[in-house]
């Protein structure tokens, strides 16, 4: 390539332009962020934690800083599993039907299980999660399936919403596969002991349990293929108690509008109680903390206060919801029953 001597001389020794200066101060930020999240996180996610944390930056520079400091997240893999069931064993009937929807915590619970490989031998992990705000309730690791693993798992979960205040579990439904675990009647007696109710999926049907397969293939991909191999049961419980402890409080969750579960909680609890004893200046706390997505969800909540008897019915909930339109689906079977009546909040 042929140029003159001046353009030569000129393009090494100009100063570096404002673009490069900006670049430069935000690899080592973008970085930083990056390996507190585990090293997990893609360019939306990053950007959105970036913007949490105060940061006035665009996506697309996230997008193409990524590339340049050579980093990505996780890709989820596929993996077949063998189903352990016999198709003519009598099992609980499918009450979720794939319908995982919810509008309020504590109504519908989903369950599952996954193998770890160590070199010590197979490990195998339990979760039960809250399907309306994603929050993982139980988890247990041990090095063997039995029936005591997701008894222990499912006594995790029934002890943390107790220790926040529940006091009963009736018209709670538990959702799993049909593994023979799960099918069990000492698993089975206890759900109905609590008064909550068995459901299980057919057999070899990933499908039916869709929720806590995804659920669990984010642990998979975030950190047992992330972060392996591992020694033993007890390196895979201490990595994944602290991913279950990040994963509740500081992961945001696209189909929950990138919420972490603990805060869709709070917000959900803080409108479903009486509303009159949440008192504005909580929600008003709970939305600022969050900003604008702590407003969608609170339009979402409060679309279901005015269905439940505010004097201006449905209108009022229509003008409420169109105040942040979210393209995600909505599921208008779901239905809901405040414990008192509704004081809407204005603001």
């Amino acid at each position: 390539m042929k140029i003159a001597p001046s353009t030569y001389y000129d393009a090494h020794g100009r100063e570096p332009s404002a673009r490069e200066l900006s670049d430069e101060r935000w690899k080592p930020i973008i970085l930083t962020t990056w390996q507190k999240q585990r090293k997990v996180l893609g360019a939306r996610k990053l950007w959105l934690r970036l913007r949490r944390d105060g940061h006035d930056i665009a996506r697309c520079t996230v997008e193409r800083l990524m590339r340049d400091l050579g980093i990505a997240g996780v890709v989820r893999g596929k993996r077949k599993r063998p189903v352990d069931v016999d198709p003519r064993e009598t099992r609980p009937a499918d009450l979720v039907d794939r319908h995982f929807a919810r509008f309020r915590t504590n109504q519908l619970w989903v369950a599952d299980f996954t193998y770890v490989w160590t070199w010590s031998g197979w490990v195998y992990v339990a979760f039960v999660f809250d399907a309306h705000s994603r929050r993982i309730l139980g988890w247990r690791a041990a090095t063997s399936m039995t029936t005591p693993l997701v008894l222990d798992c499912l006594e995790m979960a029934l002890w943390t919403r107790r220790r926040e205040g529940v006091d009963g579990f009736t018209g709670l439904t538990h959702h799993t596969d049909a593994g023979s675990v799960y099918t069990s009647i000492s698993f089975t007696d206890r759900l109905v002991d609590e008064g909550i109710d068995p459901s299980v999926g057919s057999v070899g049907d990933a499908y039916d349990n869709s929720l806590a397969e995804s659920q669990i293939g984010l642990y998979k991909s975030e950190l047992i293929h992330h972060e392996g191999p591992w020694r033993d049961v007890d390196q895979v419980e201490a990595a994944t108690a602290s991913w279950v402890q990040w994963f509740n409080t500081e992961r945001t969750h696209g189909s929950i509008d990138d919420l972490t579960p603990v805060e869709l909680e709070q917000l959900d609890y803080a409108l479903t109680e009486p509303l009159e004893r949440a008192g504005r200046h909580q929600l008003n706390a709970l939305r600022t903390c969050r900003g604008e997505s702590m407003s969608l969800w609170r339009c979402r909540l409060e679309k279901r206060v005015a269905h439940a008897g505010h004097p201006q019915g449905s209108s009022y909930a229509s003008d409420c919801w169109t105040l942040q339109p979210s393209s995600r689906k909505t599921h208008a079977g779901a239905t809901w029953t405040p414990r008192s009546s509704p004081t809407i909040l204005t603001t």
